[in-house]
């Protein structure tokens, strides 16, 4: 029997999956879902990524990125896998103020190893997620995987191989929003934006 050639390096596909829209409410970081609208968006986020051919679905341990993700899962038969280091960026001990959110984003991404009192910096982010990323990238090659992400590490993670995934990017992304990432082994070839308003 004559083995068939395969056509070119296997692609790994990342699917970057931003969590729909989730009430915003002190102190309930981990534990809060999505808000009706957010509840709508995720059946159609279900519609986008079903016909995908996904394999696995991996996520941050946020409710709002596991509820956002838990439709694909049901209907592809999927367990969702918990990654802690895939969680939402910690900005601050602090309380901060909508109004002081903008600036102390753009100082981070200006200088990515300014961190705000008890939070993580541009650079401390990026590696813990990097670093799943990377173990994804490796244990699914030819495979295509969803990832249940948030704005700020989504943007950093896409950062890392590309450096043209900024603050601008990130403010231009919508809850939810969809990426599409090919890879060619650790090389991100091309991103394709799958959600659209």
């Amino acid at each position: 029997m004559i083995k068939e050639i395969q056509g070119g390096p296997m692609k790994t596909i990342v699917y970057m999956v931003r969590h729909a829209e989730s009430p915003y409410t002190e102190g309930t970081e981990r534990t809060r879902g999505l808000t009706l609208q957010g509840k709508m968006n995720a059946e159609r986020i279900t519609d986008i990524l079903t016909n995908e051919g996904i394999h696995s679905i991996v996520s941050s341990p946020y409710a709002r990125a596991i509820l956002t993700l838990e439709g694909v899962a049901a209907t592809l038969e999927l367990d969702i896998q918990i990654m802690e280091d895939l969680r939402e960026r910690h900005f601050s001990d602090d309380m901060i103020a909508d109004e002081e959110f903008e600036p102390a984003s753009k100082k981070m991404f200006d200088d990515p190893n300014y961190a705000l009192p008890g939070g993580e910096s541009n650079t401390v982010c990026q590696d813990r997620a990097v670093g799943v990323l990377k173990q994804i990238l490796e244990e699914y090659k030819g495979k295509k995987v969803a990832i249940g992400t948030h704005g700020h590490v989504m943007t950093l993670m896409m950062n890392y191989f590309d450096s043209s995934y900024g603050l601008d990017f990130m403010n231009q992304t919508k809850k939810p929003d969809i990426y599409r990432l090919q890879y060619d082994e650790m090389e991100l070839e091309n991103v394709t934006r799958l959600w659209s308003e």
